[in-house]
């Protein structure tokens, strides 16, 4: 990464990172550091980073200290146990991108269901991780999924999530969609059901998980799936190598290169990825990435094979 000195860092606004979007810190030089906290604090590396929150590289488990572990992830779910159970809290006050972001997903999935299961009718099930008061699936996988289950780990969040997800609160043409199970727990401590999931979807919440808990997850959650089951993973991304830790809510926004140093640690393969458009300038880049367990080529589906280039294309929940 590009350690050279650079002036001081912006401070960062101080909007909260999971679920919603994030504010770019300061310019795109700034983002190609190795790190800075949302005080405006630089770090030479992830691991010196991880050393002081932690008290571990963040990717040896052995190496954190426990208390300091905890800490860290009290002080996030208490950052959002303060905030209101609605559209505009969990999106940190950018309520208006709620459209656009089920619009983006929606065209990312529509494409990718028929070239993992093919066109023939299925009974699909998905998992909304991080799930909030249940936006994304009551706006996109209701509609496409036959069950969805939700792991949250804000009650009051939850609690609405059943309120908005209830039969009456759902506008759908038959009854064939449902939200079947709702579950209070923590990603770093949550291990979805062994092959329940054609698609397990990870949406702004990824980023309060330190990267050995991201790795553990992952590798849980990878028994999870069916065969051809994929992973979505949306988040906020920076500029170039870099990482931006929000102080506030205790969470980090990592760089397309870092994520991808930690799915080849989970033995996962980018199948496509897409980058959210139409967002408010201020922003933190969002982008969208289909993950799956074979190599690319190398699986069971024999759907007519496309071109898909890395364009633009979608994102946001």
């Amino acid at each position: 990464m590009n350690t050279a000195a650079l002036p001081p860092p912006v401070p960062l606004c101080p909007i909260p990172q999971r679920r919603r979007l994030v504010l770019r810190s300061a310019s795109k030089r700034q983002m190609e550091v190795s790190g800075i906290d949302s005080n405006g604090r630089e770090f030479s590396s992830a691991s010196e980073m991880w050393r002081e929150e932690i008290g571990g590289t963040g990717t040896e488990a052995a190496g954190s200290d426990q208390t300091k572990l905890r800490d860290w992830y009290s002080k996030g779910i208490s950052y959002w146990q303060g905030v209101e159970a609605s559209v505009e809290g969990v999106l940190g006050g950018y309520g208006c991108v709620n459209d656009t972001d089920v619009k983006e997903s929606e065209a990312f999935l529509k494409m990718l269901l028929p070239l993992r299961f093919g066109k023939e009718k299925r009974h699909l099930v998905a998992l909304d991780c991080g799930a909030g008061i249940g936006r994304v699936s009551k706006n996109l996988l209701l509609r496409h999924f036959n069950e969805v289950d939700l792991v949250e780990p804000v009650s009051h969040f939850l609690e609405t999530a059943r309120e908005n997800l209830s039969p009456g609160n759902i506008m759908q043409e038959d009854d064939t969609s449902k939200a079947t199970n709702f579950y209070c727990v923590p990603l770093q401590d949550f291990t979805p059901e062994p092959g329940r999931y054609d698609v397990i979807w990870v949406q702004w919440c990824i980023g309060h998980l330190p990267d050995e808990d991201f790795i553990s997850f992952f590798n849980r959650a990878k028994a999870g799936l069916k065969t051809n089951g994929f992973f979505i993973l949306k988040e906020n991304t920076t500029r170039g190598g870099g990482f931006v830790l929000d102080k506030d809510d205790q969470s980090i926004t990592r760089s397309d290169t870092y994520f991808r140093e930690l799915f080849e640690r989970c033995g996962l393969y980018v199948h496509s990825a897409r980058d959210q458009k139409e967002l408010p300038k201020e922003l933190f880049p969002v982008k969208m990435y289909c993950l799956v367990t074979e190599k690319p080529g190398k699986g069971v589906n024999t759907a007519r094979k496309r071109k898909h280039g890395n364009r633009p294309a979608i994102i946001k929940s």
